[in-house]
């Protein structure tokens, strides 16, 4: 599918959730333009990733494209690429990494930076994160190594989980954490935004 045209919403504080028809696209930014054409691509399943994406790209002064993976984007005229992805079962999801499978040697000398957002059990993420869904899983997949990285708290929402995913989480969802599945949202644009600044800063 080739990238669609965006529609102008303008840059705003943060990105809510958007009813749309079914022929419409799941996600609209229009960056501000700058010379230095970088794009964040992620992967998402309840839109956790799709928010520290854009907000990732406003810490960057907007000037980043936002692209879903399931948008199978054309990187090409991109000179830095930041790469990023939800947690499921430890891993991001499959169009992702069947993406960077296809891409990554067209991708490798573009990466600027890796993040992902996992639930981790509504418990703060660490370096043991870090780890398991960066050094072992992304930048693995991607063959790059000493970048920026960023694993953030995600969240929850049950209503946007299909229906096998939610079954086998709240079946596995007590026994890790000792109550029940809840919605919660622990994703900080704060933190989003000061990690874009970090890479924007790295970028020459």
């Amino acid at each position: 599918m080739e990238r669609r045209d965006f529609v102008k919403l303008g840059l705003v504080a943060g990105v809510g959730a958007m009813a749309l028809t079914s022929d419409a696209p799941a996600l609209d930014y229009y960056p501000i333009q700058s010379d230095k054409k970088c794009a964040v691509l992620f992967g998402t399943w309840c839109g956790s990733s799709r928010d520290a994406a854009v907000w990732i790209s406003e810490g960057m002064g907007g000037i980043a494209n936002v692209f879903d993976v399931r948008e199978n984007p054309d990187l090409k005229g991109f000179n830095h690429i930041v790469v990023g992805g939800s947690i499921r079962s430890g891993a991001t999801r499959k169009e992702l990494q069947d993406y960077i499978a296809k891409n990554k040697e067209a991708m490798k000398n573009k990466i600027r930076a890796l993040f992902a957002v996992c639930g981790n059990g509504e418990k703060p993420v660490g370096p043991a994160q870090k780890t398991s869904y960066i050094d072992n899983h992304l930048a693995k997949m991607l063959e790059v190594g000493n970048l920026p990285s960023k694993v953030f708290n995600g969240r929850i929402t049950k209503a946007l989980m299909d229906p096998e995913n939610r079954k086998r989480m709240e079946d596995m969802y007590p026994q890790l954490t000792g109550k029940p599945l809840e919605d919660y949202d622990l994703l900080k644009r704060a933190d989003c935004l000061a990690f874009g600044r970090e890479i924007l800063a790295g970028i020459k």
